[in-house]
């Protein structure tokens, strides 16, 4: 699923789609199509509407990541169920995956399918324990793992689960049964609630693995600084600088580096200028002589000042990822 505006991710998504915002100098839904065929899936399909362009040049056939990967535009949003239906044929009569191309996770997706498998119901969600329920869709399951419910970001007093939704699926051929006739059509709102009514068994499958849906800007920050620390297995672009301080840094005409830096292809960093990590550089960056950038995430083409200070930004100028 990569046709959704983004808009919680303004104002990074007023030029790109969500999926092409980068994390680790690499956008999101290429760390999602690499990990594809690790875990066994190698045809792809992907929805797109906002700048879909900027998407198919980016990946084309999918070749590059090991896929065959095919598009189907939407010149209006049919909702998350709706952009799956409308490529209904391109399943067949397999069971198959859906799933956001816009949030960062290592998920194990053979996992998931093994569970779906072995819960022989119509559909699997991954799902995982959040700390704060009103930020997320939850998910209210039995012991057995079948679900009998669903909370919108309740109240956490009200909250009657934990389990957020992943917006990870295994699903069925035969879940298109389910789905109203109309032209958009949501998973959370329209489908599932329609299996609940008709006493259709789905289960949950609950996942320790790494989910950030980079909802929001400290999300999308923190997104990165969990990548460059190891916290999601995802490969950046770029160079990871060591460590380098004090007058030794400057003498060898580097800038004072401390804790994981990660710089793209074209950055100049002054010498006199101290990184303090977790840090992404976009390529083509220049660090000015005497700044301070800590935290943060740098777009490509970011310019800081000289003697500027950047603490848990995001950094860049209009334009620097159209």
């Amino acid at each position: 699923m990569a046709a959704g505006l983004g808009t919680r991710l303004r104002p990074l998504t007023y030029e790109v789609p969500k999926p092409m915002v980068p994390v680790a100098n690499r956008p999101i839904m290429e760390h999602i199509l690499a990990l594809l065929p690790r875990h066994g899936f190698g045809e792809v399909i992907a929805n797109l509407h906002w700048f879909p362009e900027t998407i198919r040049n980016r990946f084309g056939d999918g070749s590059a990541l090991g896929l065959d990967l095919t598009y189907s535009y939407e010149e209006e949003l049919m909702g998350t169920a709706g952009g799956v239906r409308n490529v209904s044929s391109f399943f067949g009569d397999e069971p198959f995956l859906v799933m956001a191309a816009d949030a960062l996770t290592d998920i194990d997706l053979a996992a998931l399918r093994a569970a779906h498998d072995a819960n022989g119901g119509i559909a699997t969600l991954a799902v995982r324990r959040v700390p704060n329920v009103s930020e997320f869709g939850v998910i209210i399951a039995g012991s057995d793992g079948r679900i009998q419910g669903f909370q919108e970001k309740p109240d956490p007093a009200e909250a009657l689960s934990d389990l957020a939704n992943c917006m990870i699926y295994m699903l069925e051929p035969e879940i298109f049964d389910y789905f109203p006739d109309k032209h958009s059509v949501d998973f959370a709102l329209d489908v599932f609630p329609t299996l609940l009514e008709n006493d259709v068994p789905f289960h949950v499958h609950a996942i320790d693995s790494y989910w950030n849906d980079v909802g929001s800007l400290p999300e999308y920050i923190q997104g990165n600084m969990d990548a460059l620390e190891g916290a999601v297995e995802v490969d950046g672009a770029g160079t990871l600088l060591d460590a380098a301080g004090g007058e030794a840094a400057e003498e060898a005409g580097e800038a004072c580096i401390d804790g994981p830096v990660l710089a793209g292809e074209g950055c100049e960093l002054d010498p006199s200028a101290r990184l303090d990590g977790p840090l992404v550089i976009g390529e083509g960056c220049t660090v000015g002589a005497g700044a301070r950038v800590k935290h943060s995430v740098l777009l490509p083409g970011s310019r800081v000042p000289e003697g500027a200070i950047v603490a848990g930004a995001v950094f860049g100028r209009a334009g620097a990822l159209g």
